[in-house]
């Protein structure tokens, strides 16, 4: 198992796009050793500034130049989602590694089609779902395997960010953030966590979406403000979902309940420090600690119990295993281009189930 400390000075990087979530990926790229080389911006103004600013070595005056430079090992597209299929197909081209920021693609096919495209390259690929790195979420994996047969998963992802009317940003447009918004942008990391902790396949969906805020600065909103779904598995768990990007007060809730046969558990992402066991007898919360957690927990738990771990830790640990992948080691739980087709095909079936008011199997 991967220490998340361990160093990876020989990996080579390129970030391909200058906001938010980029700079989450250049501060994870710094903090596990790697060397970053370069920054392709929107404008060689822009990719100028990032550089100084993120410890990069160069700017790169467009995303095809620094591809196409021989100087990087792996690419991080962090880019609106219209432009993650072009640039990561490219840079599969290229014979790079790559990371690539969900959705991975706008459609389905297409997503299906980059996963296809890595098989085929032979190279490593990763999707930053990473609230899979919170080491209570680990936990939860490793425990609920001894609790028998799985009955109800419950899951939610609240925000409020688009909440009012001149509330907008570059996701409301479909052309640019894909037909599924709030489905794509959030359900995802549901979607993900459920089949990841439970081990378990989402085989059907019936789903509802709303539109709450009609207009926005941009004009007529196209894409879902928020839905409820409903799925079965394979073996046979009910489940629900609920995500909002208009829920007053919550700014980054990911909430996932699992019912067992002989227990339930509970993670709440904006509490990530504990996890809720149920019994029949009785309740309790497990606080992490390296020292009482499971094998599977404790290599993405360095801090000692008492000193709150959070969101950086966990684009960290992801960053520093998919690099000890880039090095030839096989890290658990490392999701890749598979498991961004595979949210991206569940997403597809939500908004097919949404449009025709029928289950959709999957």
């Amino acid at each position: 198992m991967l220490d998340i400390c361990r160093q990876s000075s020989k990996v080579r990087v390129g970030i391909i796009g200058t906001g938010f979530i980029g700079r989450i990926h250049a501060r994870a790229v710094r903090q596990s050793g790697a060397r970053l080389v370069g920054i392709a911006g929107v404008t060689m103004e822009d990719a100028l500034q990032s550089a100084q600013e993120l410890g990069a070595d160069m700017a790169f005056e467009s995303a095809d130049e620094l591809i196409a430079s021989g100087l990087v090992d792996v690419v991080h597209v962090c880019t609106p989602n219209h432009l993650h299929a072009p640039i990561a197909l490219r840079a599969l081209e290229a014979g790079l590694a790559v990371v690539c920021e969900k959705p991975l693609a706008t459609d389905a096919s297409t997503a299906a089609q980059m996963a296809r495209r890595a098989r085929d390259a032979g190279v490593v690929t990763a999707v930053p779902f990473v609230y899979r790195f919170h080491p209570m979420v680990r936990e939860a994996k490793a425990r609920l395997a001894g609790l028998g047969r799985v009955s109800l998963i419950q899951s939610s992802y609240m925000q409020d960010w688009l909440l009012e009317a001149d509330d907008d940003n570059w996701r409301v447009d479909p052309k640019k953030g894909g037909p599924g918004r709030t489905i794509g942008d959030i359900g995802s990391h549901c979607f993900d966590l459920v089949e990841f902790v439970t081990g378990d396949r989402i085989t059907h969906i019936g789903a509802q979406t709303s539109v709450f805020v009609a207009d926005r600065a941009s004009g007529p909103v196209l894409t879902e403000d928020l839905a409820t779904i409903h799925f079965g598995t394979a073996s046979g768990a009910l489940g629900t979902m609920a995500v909002s990007q208009v829920a007053p007060g919550r700014k980054n809730r990911l909430f996932l309940e699992i019912s067992a046969a002989a227990g339930s558990i509970a993670f709440d992402q904006e509490n990530p420090e504990r996890l809720w066991l149920g019994r029949r007898g009785v309740s309790d919360t497990l606080v992490r600690d390296p020292l009482t957690l499971s094998d599977a927990a404790k290599p993405y738990s360095p801090l000692p119990a008492g000193h709150p771990q959070g969101f950086h830790d966990c684009f960290n640990a992801f960053v520093a295993d998919t690099y000890a992948a880039i090095r030839g080691e096989r890290p658990e739980g490392l999701p890749t281009f598979e498991d961004g087709a595979r949210a991206a095909h569940l997403t597809d079936t939500a908004l097919r189930s949404a449009r025709t008011s029928k289950w959709v199997a999957c």
